[in-house]
């Protein structure tokens, strides 16, 4: 990720250096994909770890309606001395060394203000010479992200399943059944959660483990057909076309060339 550099005067934000990371980071950019993350808080702070931008969630969990008036602050500033100290010792870690901290499980406030359990990530940020520039991070709810993962996670067994499977006749009755679900329950919860059916999800395994057998073997079509679940070479070759867009032979010229 790259910035670009800026001039600092003293301890002063000026005008120019909060437009220009506003600029950085405007919509329609890496700051607008923030926006859409849930349970997610995004930051940036410059090399003297004031804050120069957030998304909007982030901005108003620190108190402010948009991170133009948070621009220029630092966290002792907004958050308990306690939690102050914190942050500001992982952030001089970062600068300090030019190495991430990744999935710290750590107390961040809530929509309450009450110290609440959060996972946070921070990144270096550099300018475009390669100068160190700040730092960046997110700070997501633990309580949020297991809760974002679970309808993942209730699916495992099922695609466990398949993966070991997906080359026989399988039975969709039979993954409910693994599930604990009826039929109509675990189609539903393959669309809402894999945005696809059942049998397309077996049909995207199936395909997957061809295309490893063109990457690495000099396999024949017709036998890499049958040993990934398809009748025949005709129906393999309909199927990789319409999901990689490219036949299969297609497909393993590309691979050599690359």
């Amino acid at each position: 990720m790259k910035a670009v550099s800026f001039v600092y005067d003293c301890d002063m934000i000026s005008v120019l250096e909060r437009d220009k990371w506003l600029a950085a980071l405007r919509p329609g950019g890496m700051r607008e994909l923030f926006e859409h993350l849930p349970n997610t808080l995004f930051f940036v702070k410059d090399s003297q770890r004031r804050l120069m931008a957030g998304n909007q969630a982030f901005v108003e969990r620190c108190g402010y309606a948009s991170d133009a008036e948070m621009i220029g602050h630092v966290d002792k500033e907004i958050f308990s001395e306690e939690l102050a100290t914190k942050y500001g010792t992982d952030d001089r870690e970062v600068i300090r060394t030019g190495n991430s901290l990744i999935g710290m499980v750590e107390l961040f406030p809530n929509q309450l203000g009450d110290p609440e359990w959060y996972i946070t990530d921070k990144v270096p940020l550099y300018t475009a010479a390669g100068e160190l520039a700040g730092l960046c991070g997110t700070v997501r709810s633990y309580e949020g992200a297991r809760e974002a993962l679970q309808p993942y996670l209730d699916l495992v067994p099922v695609i466990d399943y398949l993966k070991e499977h997906y080359r026989g006749n399988v039975s969709i009755p039979a993954m409910a059944q693994l599930a604990g679900v009826s039929v109509r329950v675990l189609q539903r919860r393959f669309q809402e959660t894999l945005k696809t059916t059942p049998r397309e999800f077996i049909m995207k395994l199936r395909i997957h483990a061809a295309c490893e057998r063109l990457n690495g073997t000099q396999d024949n079509m017709t036998e890499i057909a049958l040993d990934v679940g398809f009748y025949d070479h005709s129906v393999f070759s309909r199927q990789f076309s319409r999901l990689m867009g490219i036949s299969p032979s297609a497909y393993r010229r590309r691979s050599k060339a690359r």
